[in-house]
């Protein structure tokens, strides 16, 4: 009677250890997954540098007119690839096409970033969305060879400006996955080097592009 009641007692003890040792596991996981899913809290040491675009908001294809810099074509405007943001990683500048001294410098932290990233910068492409006055050719073609710059002033071009947020936009970048996808956004006179933080990270885990 007594190795039974033992046994018993040795099996319950078992039990409430196991159980014990399944809540240390479960239970932080159980809360941290409410918290983030059910409530509005969002932990205030975030690694990235950038602010999130929640959710990532896919751009539809507009066929806008691609501009030619100096020096590279004959022809005022050809097609637009067709793989616009798809494929690779890729920064993007909206702003007026004449291109002022904030555009100017926007630019130059779009150029330098790629430029840090070493190998890894052929992952990624600049493109320049030239809503106006298109645009300081000679300028573009002798400090940022290799941007693409987009006819965006006409009227199909607001499906796609649409997608990005509003607002001051003089002095920001935009992330773009290789899917299409708008996820980040910069303002260049915060955080420039968190810009380069945030790609390289990205580009360190991307699958694709």
């Amino acid at each position: 009677m007594n190795s039974g009641a033992d046994a018993r007692a040795l099996r319950s003890r078992n039990l409430r250890t196991l159980g014990a040792l399944a809540a240390l596991f479960f239970v932080p996981l159980l809360a941290s997954g409410w918290l983030y899913y059910g409530t509005s809290w969002r932990p205030g040491g975030h690694v990235n540098h950038g602010e999130l675009i929640q959710p990532p908001r896919p751009l539809p294809h507009v066929d806008l007119p691609r501009i030619a810099l100096a020096g590279e074509a004959t022809r005022e405007v050809a097609p637009s690839d067709p793989t616009l943001f798809r494929g690779k990683w890729t920064l993007v500048y909206i702003g007026d096409g004449s291109c002022d001294a904030s555009c100017r410098g926007t630019l130059y932290v779009m150029r330098q970033t790629r430029l840090a990233l070493g190998t890894d910068m052929t992952r990624l492409d600049r493109v320049f969305l030239a809503t106006a006055n298109c645009c300081a050719r000679d300028y573009l073609a002798r400090e940022h060879a290799g941007v693409t710059v987009l006819d965006a002033s006409g009227a199909d071009a607001a499906r796609l400006l649409d997608r990005f947020p509003a607002g001051d936009r003089t002095h920001s970048l935009f992330i773009i996955d290789p899917l299409g996808n708008l996820m980040m956004r910069y303002d260049v006179r915060r955080d420039p080097r968190g810009l380069l933080v945030d790609l390289r990270r990205l580009l360190e885990l991307s699958q694709i592009g």
